[in-house]
């Protein structure tokens, strides 16, 4: 018996195209309530940015890839990047080279400059992200309140980076503009255990719809893994269902092949 889902938000829950959540989506969610599952989001969003919900209820919030996780409003769990990992990043953009690179704390998503690229990732998920004038400085002044890094770079140039910059955390790109660098061990799955042990619900209970590489560790942890049928190929490997994509119904079809609604 299923009592508690995971939904990632954008790729999954919200369409690129639309940027909104299909009605098939909130017919499932009203469902899904009606009988009693709790309902929770697992996002690499910070909870400040979650903004395209359409006003759907939630019972909790795993959010900046599980290192900040809410139950209602209040925060159960919550684990920034070292110090030593963000001294090691200034001191790469300082000597060596310059590439944008944004970072997140509960007060908003920040970066060093913006690119066309960066332009065209936060029309995709519609949401701004202002640059810092002064950006060594609000590193260094938010620096135990950092949840995560995300780099504007490619494939090749993040393993350079996590090699010899981030030697303790992990990557997980779920868009080719750029990855997510958060602290190593940690992953959407940490944030479903904290979620499940608040509310005495065991993982053989639990199902969860991802599309993304940030997806993969709650994809392969819950009972029921999810992947969208727009998501990477790496999250369709280790699912245990293929579903529709976001815009085909591909939530609630799942849902129903579960016989869960």
């Amino acid at each position: 018996m299923i009592k508690a889902v995971f939904f990632d938000i954008d790729g999954t829950l919200v369409s690129f195209n639309t940027h909104r959540v299909s009605d098939s989506s909130k017919e499932a969610i009203r469902q899904l309530r009606d009988k009693g599952i709790k309902l929770f989001i697992a996002t690499g969003r910070i909870k400040k940015h979650i903004n395209n919900l359409d006003n759907l209820e939630f019972d909790g919030y795993i959010t900046a890839n599980g290192f900040d996780c809410y139950i209602g409003e209040k925060s159960i769990y919550r684990h920034s990047i070292a110090r030593e990992e963000i001294y090691s990043l200034i001191d790469y953009l300082k000597n060596k080279e310059k590439f944008p690179c944004s970072i997140m704390t509960n007060n908003g998503i920040f970066i060093n400059y913006v690119t066309k690229e960066v332009e065209e990732v936060s029309k995709s998920i519609n949401l701004p992200i202002p640059a810092v004038d002064n950006y060594y400085e609000f590193l260094e002044q938010n620096i135990d309140d950092i949840l995560q890094i995300n780099l504007f770079v490619d494939e090749k140039k993040e393993k350079e980076l996590m090699k010899n910059i981030f030697k303790n955390c992990e990557s997980s790109r779920w868009h080719p503009a750029f990855t997510d660098v958060n602290t190593k061990g940690g992953g959407k799955h940490i944030g479903i255990d904290k979620i499940i042990e608040h509310y005495k619900i065991d993982i053989s209970e639990t199902m969860a719809f991802g599309d993304g590489g940030n997806d993969v560790t709650m994809i392969e942890h819950s009972a029921i893994g999810v992947a969208m049928g727009n998501a990477n190929k790496e999250v369709k490997l280790v699912a245990d269902y293929i579903t529709d994509d976001v815009d085909n119904d591909g939530i609630y079809n799942a849902l129903k092949h579960f016989n869960i609604l």
